[in-house]
């Protein structure tokens, strides 16, 4: 979406004001413990802005597939208490995000109160949109503030269909994603776009991408299709599908692919690009001036395949260049070695971001444009 020019939360008046706020609180959990809670460190600026501001700030998300079901394990019940320690402040967890007797827990909040609604995705009418149900989300506020820049791309209730019945901005962090990506669409050069991951559904992104990129550095599954697509010899099963949509683009004088792969005992194993890759990568890096990395270079699940990716990573982290990570997996190995400061923006989006830098229309933007 180029040239998008967002209302933002800062031109609302919040003051005294019940405000409520998407967030993307979707994080990794195992035994109802957090693993991961960058996605609720990437929210607090919005609600320090609006705590700041005196407004009441009702926050909602969903978490996991809960399929329209109640899922004790999948309740926003960790996220309260991981979110009450980082803004040392009580929040108010409901149990539930819609109902008589959540709008009578919610009027007894005051100004400068913190609550935190239960899992969006419980409700079927969440993600189809229902216009009940977003009423129903709507009828507590006074404004609506969307910073689940994860979901923008999803034309959900809690997203899209609340907007109808309130005014509605975007938030800081929504703001910052837009602001950061928007610049892949003027890049400085040479453009360096490395796409990895165990997915085919970059095939459209990297066609994209090639129209501006000078490097288009192609790893994991895609990688290895396009590999085969050349004759090479690849013990990888790849569809039909994909060998034909890798057709379009594999003799791109753009691209670079693997010249050789990881030894698994002693035998070169296509789940992780080689010692001679990594060096080929390396100095493409140094002289790049903007670099978009989406998706891992080896199966990373497995430890012995994680060298490729994560030697990338440091690489372009101690890069001068101007550089974004695009979500998903990419943003979890950042974490992982913690080098995300070293980042020029590290984006919460995954699918998100990869449907924004391929200019797509996301339905959660365009609900929030002047």
């Amino acid at each position: 979406m180029k040239n998008i020019q967002l209302k933002r939360v800062q031109e609302a008046n919040v003051k005294n004001k019940f405000v409520l706020v998407r967030a993307d609180f979707n994080v990794p959990l195992k035994d109802n413990k957090i693993l991961d809670d960058s996605r609720i460190r990437a929210a607090l600026p919005t609600i320090e802005y609006l705590l700041k501001n005196n407004a009441c700030v009702i926050l909602m998300s969903h978490l996991g597939r809960p399929d329209g079901k109640f899922v004790d394990s999948l309740r926003m019940d960790p996220v309260a208490v991981r979110l009450s320690e980082l803004l040392k402040k009580p929040v108010h967890k409901l149990d539930d995000c819609i109902g008589p007797e959540i709008e009578n827990d919610l009027n007894s909040l005051k100004y400068g109160d913190v609550a935190l609604l239960e899992n969006l995705r419980f409700y079927s009418e969440e993600e189809s949109n229902d216009p009940l149900f977003a009423r129903s989300l709507a009828d507590c506020a006074d404004l609506y503030v969307d910073d689940a820049f994860g979901a923008v791309h999803r034309a959900h209730a809690s997203i899209t269909g609340v907007t109808k019945y309130l005014p509605s901005y975007a938030g800081l962090l929504v703001q910052k994603e837009v602001e950061n990506l928007s610049r892949l669409f003027e890049p400085e050069h040479p453009f360096t776009a490395i796409i990895g991951g165990a997915k085919t559904d970059k095939l459209g992104l990297i066609e994209d991408l090639l129209k501006t990129v000078d490097y288009l550095i192609i790893g994991g599954l895609l990688g290895n299709a396009v590999l085969k697509a050349h004759g090479e010899k690849i013990q990888v099963d790849i569809d039909e599908k994909t060998l034909l949509g890798v057709n379009k683009f594999c003799n791109s004088k753009k691209l670079v692919l693997p010249v050789d792969f990881a030894m698994d005992k002693g035998i070169a194993s296509a789940k992780d690009i080689g010692p001679k890759t990594i060096e080929l990568i390396k100095d493409i890096i140094k002289k790049s001036k903007t670099i978009f990395w989406a998706g891992p270079l080896g199966v990373i699940e497995e430890k012995q395949f994680r060298k490729g990716t994560y030697e990338i990573a440091k690489a372009i982290a101690n890069s001068k260049a101007f550089t974004v990570i695009g979500g998903g997996t990419s943003a979890e190995v950042v974490f992982d070695l913690k080098l995300e400061k070293k980042f020029s923006w590290v984006s919460t989006g995954g699918g998100a971001s990869i449907a924004f830098v391929q200019g797509k229309s996301l339905p959660g933007l365009e609900v929030l444009q002047k």
